[in-house]
């Protein structure tokens, strides 16, 4: 078993924190070769001091550890992730945020031995999570996501109310009743990757039909905009689940970037070479009425 190359997969649903999260684990790397598999890069905005090179898909960061984006291409990735050399010491796979990491978990076991889940890090945001479930539309794939997991990181803590917090935690007791649960993030990065699927059985995916109805748009301004107004609207859209990117921001033309999960937005300031343009995930017309 010396020659397998772990893997630890790490899921919530939009706007939970795993980049974050997996920011903090690059930053911490301590000297092991990290392999981080993200959809897009775009999506994973890697301090510049970290990066020495950059390769079509492939960035090598400071310390040996690397990044890569797989897209619609896990099992290709992974097969480069296998015949490196040296190889990673650690492969860490960022699942989207509708991704159910069981049905991940399924697609590398048929690697074999060469690589291995060595567990499932599912993050929650304890402020949204009671709505999530509550949500006939969303409830289905953030169960799943949480009844996979063998590590629940309770993430915004901070900006959850006790009844909040109370919910959630309840919440992660009913559905990941076998899972260790951390309440608050930042004291996770010691746990995640020894995250340990022996601790109940892994969960390697479900024969139910698991339809995800949303669309992407990009929205990109060429103007300055308010962006207070423009994120208040997004967040006022009941089809909008997540939403990110940047524009320019009227009256002073500065970029800013602009994070939306729900009906929670931030706006902070931007290189002002960033490309102006806005990533909008939301829910198709005919499900967005679904709330209860």
């Amino acid at each position: 078993m010396s020659d397998t190359l772990p893997m630890t997969i790490i899921a919530g649903y939009l706007g939970a924190g795993k980049t974050t999260l997996i920011n903090q684990i690059l930053r911490n790397a301590n000297g092991q070769r990290l392999a981080v598999l993200v959809n897009e890069f775009g999506a994973l905005p890697i301090d510049a001091d970290l990066i020495e090179a950059q390769d079509d898909d492939l960035i090598a960061l400071a310390g040996g550890c690397v990044c890569c984006s797989y897209g619609d291409d896990l099992m290709l990735a992974l097969t480069k992730m296998r015949e490196m050399d040296p190889k990673p010491d650690h492969v860490i796979l960022e699942a989207s945020g509708v991704a159910l990491p069981g049905k991940i978990a399924a697609s590398v076991s048929l690697f074999g031995n060469d690589i291995q889940v060595l567990g499932i890090v599912v993050l929650a945001d304890a402020e949204c999570l009671p709505d999530h479930l509550a949500d006939t539309y969303l409830a289905d794939t953030v169960i799943r996501q949480l009844e996979a997991a063998d590590l629940v990181v309770l993430t915004k803590t901070d900006l959850a109310t006790e009844p909040q917090m109370q919910n959630s935690r309840d919440a992660i007791d009913r559905y990941a009743p076998k899972a260790t649960r951390i309440d608050n993030g930042t004291d996770a990065l010691h746990q995640v990757l020894s995250a340990d699927a022996s601790a109940h059985d892994l969960i390697l995916g479900n024969d139910a039909p698991h339809h995800i109805a949303m669309t992407t748009r990009t929205v990109a301004p060429t103007e300055p905009v308010n962006a207070n107004e423009l994120a208040q609207s997004l967040a006022d859209n009941d089809a909008v689940v997540r939403a990110k990117g940047h524009l320019m921001a009227a009256p002073d033309n500065t970029m800013v970037t602009l994070q939306l999960v729900g009906k929670r937005y931030a706006l902070t300031p931007a290189d002002a070479s960033a490309t102006p343009g806005i990533v909008i995930i939301e829910k198709n017309a005919h499900t967005a009425s679904h709330r209860t």
